[in-house]
């Protein structure tokens, strides 16, 4: 007996260890630009499950967003880090950060077809659910997932971490066909308040279904525990935010989803 409850035990802790998030890199193109993404997945989770982009921050695809997720797949989501930039292009430079994000500025329809294509690649992966999905961003990021919202791409929902919200069409806000949830640092000199207040009227008006959480005493970046190295004035981690922000993101994921 004490021979077989032993072999059950050891049965339960090599299925627990052969369950793990897994990664891989996905290569893609839109247009001429050769894009590197990062999946992850949960290899125990069975059949089709919701899909999450996850946009990097202006720097580039880096760890910090392979990072989140791998975080989403441990929800039992697929997600993809998404390369907005190229194949290898990723910077710690404030001033090369804002020419790779810059030129987006200057090509609203660039970043949208950029975030379309990644779109594409994650709702055609063999483990999403094409039906649900969702996409999260981070600064720079955060400003794409509220452009893909306005192209009216058919995402159930897409969730801005300190992202600007300011964009050169507000009347597109009526093309927006899932929820809508920004969560912004109170203090953030990137987003002054003209802008946050620019930004709920265009959700009024075009009548979405969005959500603003202010967390009071946060600035820039204020989800990301390595932006001070980046010695940015104005960013700065915030641990309360960065945690009641996840939270607030898991509970819409698990309400749009259901």
């Amino acid at each position: 007996m004490r021979t077989f409850i032993a072999f059950l035990v050891v049965l339960v802790l090599a299925t627990q260890a052969s369950a793990a998030v897994r990664t891989e890199a996905v290569n893609y193109k839109q247009g001429d630009a050769v894009l590197e993404g990062h999946l992850a997945w949960d290899d125990a989770a069975k059949g089709k499950r919701p899909g999450v982009l996850v946009v990097h921050e202006w720097w580039g695809r880096n760890r910090y967003a392979d990072k989140r997720a791998e975080q989403l797949a441990a929800l039992g989501y697929v997600a993809l880090a998404v390369d907005m930039y190229g194949k290898g292009i990723v910077t710690e430079d404030a001033a090369r950060a804002g020419e790779l994000s810059g030129q987006f500025k200057k090509d609203p329809a660039l970043l949208r077809a950029r975030i379309t294509k990644a779109l594409e690649v994650l709702k055609a992966d063999k483990r999403v659910d094409p039906a649900k999905i969702a996409a999260i961003g981070y600064c720079f990021g955060g400003t794409t997932v509220l452009e893909l919202a306005r192209s009216g791409a058919p995402v159930l929902g897409v969730v801005s971490f300190h992202g600007g919200l300011q964009t050169a069409n507000p009347d597109d806000a009526k093309n927006i066909k899932g929820r809508v949830l920004v969560l912004a640092g109170g203090d953030d000199p990137f987003v002054p308040p003209p802008q946050v207040n620019a930004f709920e009227d265009e959700m009024r008006n075009a009548g979405v279904d969005w959500e603003l959480n202010l967390y009071g005493g946060a600035m820039h970046a204020f989800s990301n525990p390595e932006v001070d190295k980046y010695k940015l004035n104005g960013a700065v981690y915030n641990r309360k935010a960065d945690h009641r922000s996840w939270e607030a993101m898991k509970r819409f994921l698990a309400e749009i989803f259901r």
